[in-house]
Formats: C-alpha cells, structure tokens, sequence
C-alpha cells in the first residue's frame, strides 16, 4: 500500500545549489504540468515528451506535458490539461485529476504546479510536431524508485550546477523534470 506524504514543501532547480544567489524581488511565471499515469500491459507508466530540436529553451530535452498558464486559464491545473491536450492530444475529459503536488521553482523563472493525473482509457497520441519530437511513457515504478535517481552536474553561466537525473533507456531525463519526480518518489512510501 503507498500513501503520499501532505507534508512535503516546494523544490526548485537550485536545492542542489545553495551557493546560487536568487535575485530580490524576481517574478516567476506560473505553469502547469502534468504528470499523466496511463496503464500499459498492467502496469502504470508515466507519459513524457521529448521536446523539439529546433526550439528556442530546452530544445531536446525530456518534459511533461504542460507549460505556462495563459490568460484564459482559470488555473494551472487547467494549463497544464490544454497543453497536454495541445502537445500529445490527450483529451482533458480523460484525465481524472487526482491532485496536484507542490510547486517547483526553474531556473528560467516559472513556478511550475505538476499536477498528477489519471489516463482513464487510451488515447490517440498526436504530437505537435512544433514542439514535440518523441512521445513515450516510463514505468511509474523507475520514476518513483529513489536508487534509480543520480546527482550529475556541469558548468551553467560559470559556475558548477548540480541537478537530478533518472534515465531509461535512451532517454536522459534530467534538470527539473527529474527534480519534480524524485519530490514525489520521496512522497511516496510502503506501509
């Protein structure tokens, strides 16, 4: 039996950084990801994009689906159903929303909500081949496995800049994507 720990706080991409230095009185912007649970040969498994190549920010890199929150959403949980409607074609009535987790701050500047969802039937996936390259699910299990996790790092505007990693395969899911998941495998727990 697992039970989620209500008592977790936010994360962000500098946790593993303490000597970054935030800037006073930043903005974040506010946006919604989503982290879809479908069932594949019985097991649950977590949807994840790869984004395009040609994009501007994190082009080739492993996300959910979701971004910022738009105008006409009334809330993150919102955004982050239209974007994975707009990005995989995951129809948004199909999707149980079960909750969503705490936020994660990026260094790009968005506080990110992952909201954590249900896929009740199967889907057509449909890519939008302007911001997706590849569309493919990892099993829950891996994702939510805290030895799966490793703490890589690299030179980021001159300064060394640690960060969570969790591959599979030929996916190398990393930066805040990582951190988002290993927050909810470590709110998880065996009872």
């Amino acid at each position: 039996m697992r039970a989620v720990d209500q008592n977790s706080s936010a994360s962000s991409d500098f946790d593993l950084n303490p000597d970054i230095v935030l800037p006073k009185g930043r903005t974040l912007r506010p946006a919604g990801v989503l982290i879809a649970i479908e069932q594949r040969e019985g097991k649950p498994h977590v949807i994840f994009t790869k984004r395009s190549s040609h994009l501007k920010h994190h082009p080739g890199q492993i996300a959910f689906p979701g971004g910022k929150q738009e105008d006409n959403d009334a809330t993150v949980v919102e955004a982050a159903l239209r974007e994975a409607e707009e990005e995989i074609g995951l129809p948004s009535p199909i999707v149980e929303v079960l909750g969503t987790l705490p936020t994660h701050e990026t260094v790009t500047g968005f506080v990110v909500t992952p909201v954590l969802g249900k896929v009740r039937k199967s889907f057509e996936i449909i890519s939008e081949p302007g911001e997706v390259e590849d569309v493919f699910s990892v099993p829950l299990a891996h994702v939510t496995n805290p030895a799966m996790f490793s703490i890589q790092s690299r030179l980021w505007n001159g300064m060394q800049r640690s960060y969570y990693t969790v591959p599979f395969g030929p996916y190398y899911i990393w930066g805040a994507t990582a951190r988002i998941l290993r927050g909810l495998a470590d709110r998880i727990h065996v009872s």
